[in-house]
């Protein structure tokens, strides 16, 4: 029998002790031995800091945003090995590709994210400069730098890829190292994709490790800078979270743990709406993908009274089209659970909600099974189960017990004020969806409940037709919830980079401001030169760099010219008496001439580096700019972002932010934005 081993400062090893065996969810087959006993794990942390930290606090996030690119892309020419392991776990190809695709594309994500968003630099300015003085020369800002630590994720069976990459992806990103624990049942294909990440050679030596089996004493070795994340049982997170060594260090701890997610059927809906085929859809397919085994899985069906027959019968009839057994097999649409205790440990959940009073509309027992041909009996097969409960209200049974299997249980409402309620009785959800086509049975609901979600969808005919589904976490959006789901909060997009970065507030002089953050802002000091900036490529840009240019007096001609080519002859433009009783008290000039009469001030007009214009940010008008005024412009280049060069062919260029501030004769500003420009780049760095 193999031996899974684990990867720990920079070696593959194997424990001596106690090994425990996983075995094939499908077959019953013995495949790997797992021991982590003996392992060097608290050296694991050390290296961790001391190899991949430095080398990853070291690199840029365009950078790290590379490197985690050139690892997607790696995983997913690699995958089909991947998805035979997968095979092992009882899922299907559909479930693979959830866990290993979908895991691969949240790489992908972060990686453009950051790449679109983030600097070309170790340090990540996170806001705009505060004034704390009436003069301006004492600001602050906040900044987000690497931590020194190490992040520690323990993953759940469910998940074996996905659960890894959606916490690697902002850990990476972040300039934090990791080790992976993941969860023993699952480990095999955990341990696949370390493999091939790690022999891609594309990640530095010890930003990644492996413990296969258990962690030992590894939390005691934890300190300050350190996170946790865990993701798994609220029991077994509950104890992790209260280990002396995270209160005494004050160490991050993050948790997503299973909840008892629910799904409203609105009054609204009844069976000749397309909203109701949509929601019998989504109940099935959230009970059966991964055989029920998602923290997302809807375990609360929640109807309107009128409708719980009708529902009771498509929902059973649609459940019965089912076929579980061998996901090799052509026909089959449900997997096994991910081995025996497993599924004697949703036996015994389903047996405790009958117990509190639920009745068993099908499924439930082994007895009940029915499995597609050729497939081994001795895999841990479990029978799609709906259960029943016809007083939710008192029985506080089924808001409390989760059979993490394809399990769910329907339960009646009389009015969308009860509906809530029993929304709210899960105390605490990652996920709660709503189908409806009312409108303001949705804003009533979601008003009500989003205090206790992580997540909502709102389906109706619109939405379905699109819809990622009600148990599918996205990169950009938040995965958490709280209460009873663990009061963690994961993803939504560059928020989760942020987690494993430590948050300071910088107080200084704008020009202290601008070196820290290699970013210009308004006060700092200024470089000019005689060359216009529209004339340099973007290597010869300065961050600082500043243009004063000649000044304009706007005239009535301006304005009425201005008004016959836009058509936007608003009174306080265009009306004398009228702009004479407004707040201006006399005719002023368009906010928008002022932008394009800038624009025509320190725009240089010959072919040159500069592209094209990119985009416009943070637009206001601050002042009324009338007849006779006289404008001036100040363009200083605020940051640069240097665009990565996709194919040969591409012209190699960056995003240069510049800051505008348009100034009238008394040096007041009237308006200030950010303009971003496309500038070609001498350098071609197309590998």
């Amino acid at each position: 029998m193999q031996q899974l081993t684990s990867y720990i400062c920079g070696a593959w090893v194997y424990g001596k002790g106690n090994a425990r065996t996983i075995h094939h969810a499908v077959n019953g087959k013995a495949l790997y031995q797992v021991c982590s006993d003996g392992l060097p794990l608290a050296d694991s942390l050390s290296y961790a800091r001391k190899k991949g930290g430095k080398a990853l606090a070291a690199m840029t996030f365009q950078q790290r945003a590379q490197m985690m690119k050139a690892v997607a892309k790696h995983l997913l020419a690699n995958k089909e090995a991947l998805y035979v392991i997968s095979a092992e776990t009882g899922a299907t190809r559909s479930d693979g590709w959830i866990d290993i695709e979908g895991g691969i594309a949240t790489l992908f994500s972060y990686a453009g994210l950051a790449g679109r968003e983030l600097p070309d630099d170790i340090l990540w300015p996170e806001d705009e400069m505060i004034p704390l003085s009436k003069q301006s020369q004492f600001v602050a800002r906040h900044v987000l730098t690497s931590r020194p630590g190490v992040a520690l994720h323990i993953n759940a069976f469910n998940f074996p890829c996905w659960g890894m990459l959606e916490k690697l992806a902002p850990t990476w990103m972040a300039g934090m190292p990791a080790i992976i624990k993941p969860a023993t049942a699952s480990a095999q294909l955990t341990q696949a994709m370390v493999k091939l990440i790690l022999d891609s050679g594309l990640v530095p030596e010890g930003a990644l490790q492996l413990i296969c089996g258990g962690i030992g004493d590894l939390f005691d070795h934890l300190d300050y800078q350190d996170a946790v994340t865990f993701t798994g049982s609220a029991q077994t997170g509950q104890k992790l979270r209260a280990h002396p060594r995270l209160i005494e260090k004050s160490i991050s701890f993050t948790m997503e743990a299973d909840s008892l997610n629910c799904c409203i059927l609105g009054e609204d809906v009844t069976p000749e709406m397309p909203e109701f085929g949509v929601f019998i859809k989504e109940v099935v397919r959230e009970m059966t993908v991964k055989a029920g085994q998602k923290c997302t899985a809807i375990r609360r069906i929640i109807v309107p009274v009128s409708q719980l027959e009708v529902v009771r019968q498509a929902l059973l009839k649609r459940l019965s089209g089912v076929v579980v057994g061998d996901p090799a097999l052509p026909d089959v649409r449900m997997g096994a659970l991910i081995n025996l205790e497993q599924r004697g440990e949703v036996q015994s959940k389903v047996d405790e909600l009958l117990h509190s009073g639920c009745e068993l509309l099908c499924g439930g027992a082994l007895d009940k099974l029915v499995l597609a041909n050729n497939t081994h009996s001795d895999g841990a097969f479990y029978p799609p189960t709906l259960l029943y409960c016809a007083d939710p209200i008192t029985n506080q049974v089924v808001h409390e017990t989760e059979a993490f299997g394809p399990v769910s249980t329907l339960m009646a409402y009389h009015d969308t004020q009860q509906a809530i309620a029993l929304a709210l009785m899960g105390q605490g959800s990652l996920v709660g969806s709503l189908v409806t086509a009312d409108e303001q049975i949705a804003m009533q609901v979601i008003r009500a409940t989003a205090c206790a979600h992580g997540r909502m969808l709102i389906l109706d005919e619109a939405a379905s037709a699109e819809s990622t589904g009600h148990g599918s976490p996205l990169p950009m959006l938040v995965h958490g919830g709280p209460g009873r789901a663990g009061g963690g909060e994961e993803l939504g997009g560059l928020r989760a980079v942020k987690h494993y970065m430590q948050r300071t507030a910088i107080q200084a002089s704008p020009s202290m401001l601008a070196a820290i953050g290699r970013e210009w802002v308004r006060g700092a000091k200024v470089k000019e030169d005689p060359v216009h900036p529209f004339r340099k490529y973007f290597e010869q840009i300065e961050i600082g760099e500043s243009l004063l240019t000649a000044r304009r007096t706007v005239t009535e001609a301006d304005i009425v010219n201005f008004a016959c080519l836009s058509g936007d002859h608003f009174y306080a433009h265009m009306d004398k008496i009228g702009a004479a009783e407004s707040l201006f008290g006399e005719r002023v000039a368009h906010g928008y001439f002022v932008v394009s009469a800038a624009a025509g001030l320190f725009v240089d007009a010959p072919v040159g580096p500069v592209l094209a214009n990119y985009g416009m940010e943070n637009l206001r008008f601050i002042e009324p700019v009338k007849i006779g005024d006289t404008i001036q412009v100040r363009l200083t280049c605020k940051k640069k972002i240097k665009k990565v060069q996709k194919t040969p062919d591409d012209k190699p260029q960056g995003v240069v932010i510049w800051d505008v501030q348009v100034l009238n004769q008394e040096q007041q500003p009237v308006a200030l934005y950010s303009i971003l420009t496309l500038v070609e780049r001498q350098q071609r760095d197309y590998v």
